[in-house]
């Protein structure tokens, strides 16, 4: 797979982290401009979440059938025509309606995407690819709440979804330039309903599958919790102001894209569960050293968002093992499978970040405890699910 390949896909993969992130520190501005209570607010983050998640289902299938590029396409103008109406949305159940349909769009090309690494590569390679991908999709959030930030005291809130629809039209543009096809007519399924509910009965009833998607969507679970609870933590917690959200959000991507980059230079090294182990052990070490610093220690930058850079690299150095593991159960719907697989790990983040979340953001001590305790589960299910008979 070529490089403008690979950065294109990486890029397609941010337009989902960015719409989380960027606007989130206009939430209170939001709020005082259309006179609602932030937990209001909160739900344009979940509403979003939840159709992310929800259209997750659909993609792979559809890309299955009709190729991966014209669902990549369709999803990308959807998506910025969205970003553009919330932008100039007269009310806040416009805004609202307008972030739900953000949500149903933005997940075309991190769903796809997948797909099309399996297409192009197998083994190790595919493995280093998805690594280079989260290392680029790794910047998304570490810089759109700072650039948020800015641009909300510069020109306020709404110019926050004008970058964002002004981001979705440059990746439609390059990528109806610049992205071939990678599903040939050859090798698609027919658009059957009988058969597409087989497919999805077959990927959705085995167990394996299911926990590794379990497993992997947990773990980021423990962004999810920090990530919903941004303003708040920030704001509140680390007393902060709002063009201050990259002390929470750099060094957590940061964290991310070095364990991508290792994950990448070691995926033809080590074995895939060897890889796999390393990050689980990292991510139990920062979420034990979160817990005890904020139970010994008042909140305060740096070392409050250290163990959240420690967690992250493991996360990182996991995953691209773990999605291939999950991907190959199913060789001949990649897609579907591809589908599935995000939007176990979509729903469980809209879950910890929309209800979760606010019943734990008062608090640094709350959140570091929901971070150990979904990490644990992660666990769990990634052991009960892990395959047999591989190389170590």
């Amino acid at each position: 797979m070529n490089k403008l390949t690979t950065v294109i896909l990486a890029g397609l993969t941010m337009v989902g982290p960015l719409a989380i992130d960027t606007y989130l520190p206009s939430f209170h501005a939001i709020g005082q401009d259309f006179n609602v209570s932030q937990v209001l607010v909160q739900q344009t983050l979940s509403v979003f979440l939840f159709a992310f998640a929800f259209m997750m289902l659909f993609y792979g299938t559809l890309s299955d059938s009709i190729g991966r590029r014209p669902v990549i396409l369709w999803s990308l103008a959807v998506y910025t025509a969205a970003s553009f109406g919330a932008a100039f949305a007269p009310s806040f159940g416009w805004l609202l309606v307008c972030r739900a349909v953000q949500g149903l769009a933005a997940g075309g090309g991190s769903v796809v995407s997948r797909a099309i690494v399996r297409d192009r590569a197998s083994g190790s390679e595919a493995q280093r690819v998805l690594a280079y991908i989260m290392m680029v999709f790794g910047l998304a959030p570490a810089i759109a709440p700072v650039l948020g930030g800015w641009l909300h005291v510069a020109f306020g809130w709404r110019s926050v979804f004008l970058f964002l629809g002004g981001f979705g039209l440059l990746m439609f543009v390059v990528c109806y330039r610049a992205l071939p096809e990678s599903l040939p007519r050859t090798a698609r399924h027919p658009f059957h309903p009988a058969t597409i509910v087989k497919n999805y009965w077959m990927v959705l009833s085995h167990p394996r599958f299911l926990l590794l998607a379990l497993a992997m969507g947990i773990a980021f679970g423990g962004f999810g919790l920090y990530i919903g609870s941004a303003a708040n933590f920030v704001m509140n917690i680390l007393h902060l102001p709002e063009t201050s959200f990259g002390w929470m959000f750099i060094p957590m991507i940061s964290g991310m894209t070095i364990g991508s980059a290792l994950a990448a230079r070691f995926a033809a090294r080590f074995a895939p569960l060897k890889m796999i182990l390393a990050g689980q052990l990292i991510m139990a070490i920062a979420a034990v050293l979160n817990v005890a610093y904020n139970y010994f220690f008042a909140a305060a930058v740096p070392w409050a968002v250290l163990p959240l850079a420690l967690y992250a690299f493991g996360v990182a150095l996991a995953t691209p093992a773990m999605t291939i593991l999950a991907l190959d159960i199913f060789p001949e719907n990649r897609g579907l499978a591809s589908s599935l697989q995000s939007f176990v790990q979509m729903l469980v983040f809209a879950v910890v970040s929309g209800v979760v979340a606010p019943m734990l953001f008062e608090s640094a001590f709350k959140l570091a405890c929901g971070v150990l305790t979904v990490l644990m589960l992660s666990v769990v299910f990634w052991h009960l699910g892990k395959p047999r008979g591989i190389a170590r």
